[in-house]
């Protein structure tokens, strides 16, 4: 069985991006086609006053000072502007200069001036051509090049701005959502492992008498010892297994365990018990044996028999085999589980963690979330699957922190 919501929350989550995406991409756009109108404006302004000149210029001597009717005719304009003869020289001398919206140092030499001059005629040809002024509709007597307003810079910018403010939205919204959604997660499962603790406990009372009564009042054959053996083994199983849900949710007490003992005991448990599931798999442990970590020994081992049952349903094969390896780094003790079973397929890697996500028809997708929620929250260490094939088989790696670290 499968939980939903998964798949759904993901394409809630892709749909609001493409929202988000549009309405960025909308605004971008809408805000350019305001700019180029407003550059459009400028631009016919700017020609307004080359017509001006150049009617000015077709009937008076062509000595006349147009420097003076270009700061009385456009002295409101807020762009920066510049005048200059057909050649491109500015006449400093002159009265303003013919230049307009431009911030010009006055501690500076006159070349240095000049230089600075030059170099914003440059910057701004290369925003807008300039603008000729004409006598006769042929000959070039001045030019004027302009850039843009502070207006068209603020808005050329903002949609960037506003952009960048909306991913931070988005970015923190996410965050908060999947924060909320994590808890939620995290308090059913909570739930659900103290309920399923209380469940198991009348039961297990129960049959904890009762064998008592068989031991009590059986015929002592061997087949008898054999049966209650076996039985107290699994109430004995039982009993841990409800201990281990009680604990979830509350933080669990690390104690110094050595690694090597814990995995044989688990190897152990399903090696007595692999004859029931009709399959061949052989089941093997290497590594350093003398390791030992904080660790709380229930939960830990609940880890390795999910790694297990998960290494076992894998399998398909008739030569099972899963192998457990205990090594160390400078920093972590490191435990690799492989198989040579089907694998995982690159796509899903990231799901298998995931609460609810299951690829077995009557799995409920619990077992993994859980053994990472003890490994990285009550472990502070790390799980994941460090090599996978399809059908070849799959290794997964958990690291947990060394002693003195």
């Amino acid at each position: 069985m499968k939980l939903s919501g998964g798949p759904a929350s993901f394409n809630i989550k892709v749909i609001l991006l493409l929202l988000g995406l549009a309405i960025a991409a909308s605004t971008l756009i809408y805000t350019q086609y305001i700019v180029g109108k407003l550059q459009e404006r400028d631009r016919q302004i700017v020609e307004l006053y080359a017509e001006s000149f150049n009617y000015i210029a077709d009937y008076e001597n062509r000595d006349t000072d147009l420097t003076f009717i270009f700061e009385n005719i456009i002295q409101r304009i807020d762009f920066p502007l510049i005048l200059t003869d057909a050649n491109d020289h500015v006449h400093l001398n002159s009265r303003g200069g013919g230049i307009k919206n431009l911030e010009i140092d006055s501690t500076l030499t006159f070349d240095k001036k000049l230089d600075f001059i030059n170099k914003k005629i440059r910057e701004l040809s290369e925003i807008n051509p300039p603008i000729p002024v004409t006598f006769n509709d042929s000959l070039v007597l001045n030019k004027i090049y302009y850039g843009d307003s502070e207006m068209v810079k603020q808005l050329r910018y903002y949609p960037y701005l506003q952009i960048i403010f909306a991913l931070a939205f988005i970015l923190i919204a996410y965050l908060g959502f999947s924060y909320l959604k994590r808890s939620e997660q995290s308090n059913i499962w909570v739930g659900m492992a103290k309920e399923t603790a209380h469940q198991l406990g009348t039961p297990l009372s129960s049959l904890m008498g009762w064998t008592e009564i068989l031991q009590m009042h059986h015929d002592k054959s061997d087949r008898v010892l054999d049966a209650v053996e076996e039985i107290n083994s699994d109430l004995t199983r039982l009993n841990k297994v409800a201990q281990r849900f009680s604990k979830i949710g509350s933080k669990p007490e690390l104690k110094q365990k050595n690694i090597y003992d814990a995995l044989q005991r688990v190897i152990n448990y399903f090696q007595r018990r692999l004859p029931q599931t009709g399959k061949t798999v052989d089941l093997t442990l290497t590594g350093n044996e003398d390791l030992s970590a904080k660790i709380n020994i229930e939960l830990f081992e609940w880890v390795i028999e999910n790694l297990t049952k998960n290494a076992l349903d894998a399998i398909e094969n008739k030569n099972g085999l899963i192998e457990y390896n205990i090594t160390e780094s400078n920093k972590y003790i490191e435990i690799e589980v492989s198989d040579n079973g089907k694998g995982i397929d690159l796509k899903k890697r990231r799901d298998i963690f995931r609460p609810g996500y299951s690829t077995k028809r009557r799995g409920w997708g619990l077992g993994l979330s859980l053994s990472k929620r003890i490994i990285e929250d009550y472990h502070d260490g790390k799980i994941f699957v460090k090599h996978s094939v399809l059908e070849e088989g799959t290794i997964f790696k958990i690291m947990l922190r060394k002693e003195n670290e």
